[in-house]
């Protein structure tokens, strides 16, 4: 209800990548990246899937560019 709580903690500001990079331990940058390794298979799975529903579609329907 109370919009200006002067009990809440500050809200916290977000560093640029490179100041978050330099101040990360070598195992923080270690899990970092296998994330962002987890985050691209997904990424690539879900561009495989579509591309394959897009074939589909074009098989039935064709590929609209005459």
């Amino acid at each position: 209800m109370f919009e200006d709580d002067p009990f809440a903690p500050p809200a916290k500001k977000t560093l640029p990548l490179e100041q978050q990079l330099e101040n990360a331990s070598i195992e923080d940058l270690e899990a970092r990246i296998g994330k962002l390794k987890s985050e691209i298979v997904a990424c690539e799975q879900a561009i495989a899937a579509k591309r394959a529903q897009r074939a589909a579609a074009d098989s039935v329907f064709g590929s609209g560019s005459s």
